[in-house]
């Protein structure tokens, strides 16, 4: 039984720790963007038309990296893949000339 215990409060425990979100800016870093821009950062938001510096900024290194095919004008574009809980959750932002352009998640609350 002690050990059923133990067992669920460190799952418990790591899953808590998992969804804490470290400050990864400092106000200095982010005092030039556009006053909406530095919210969606505190609050760990991201949306369409954010630069990859801000997505950092607002949640971090992406698990993965993927560059894909230029539009047919020629801009560059790249997927950055976050997943979160283990693998439960999976959010893709791509990127069009260093600029989110399309958001694809399976995490509740990710599109508003």
């Amino acid at each position: 039984m002690k050990s059923v215990i133990f067992l669920v409060s460190a799952l418990l425990f790591l899953l808590v720790t998992g969804c804490v979100q470290s400050v990864r800016y400092t106000q200095d870093e982010i005092k030039d963007f556009p006053p909406s821009i530095q919210e969606q950062i505190k609050k760990g938001e991201v949306s369409p038309g954010m630069t990859q510096l801000q997505v950092r900024y607002s949640w971090g290194a992406p698990d993965s990296v993927i560059l894909l095919a230029p539009t047919a004008d020629g801009k560059n574009r790249e997927e950055w893949v976050y997943t979160r809980l283990g693998g439960v959750f999976k959010t893709r932002l791509i990127f069009t000339d260093g600029k989110i352009t399309e958001i694809i998640s399976t995490e509740p609350g990710v599109i508003k």
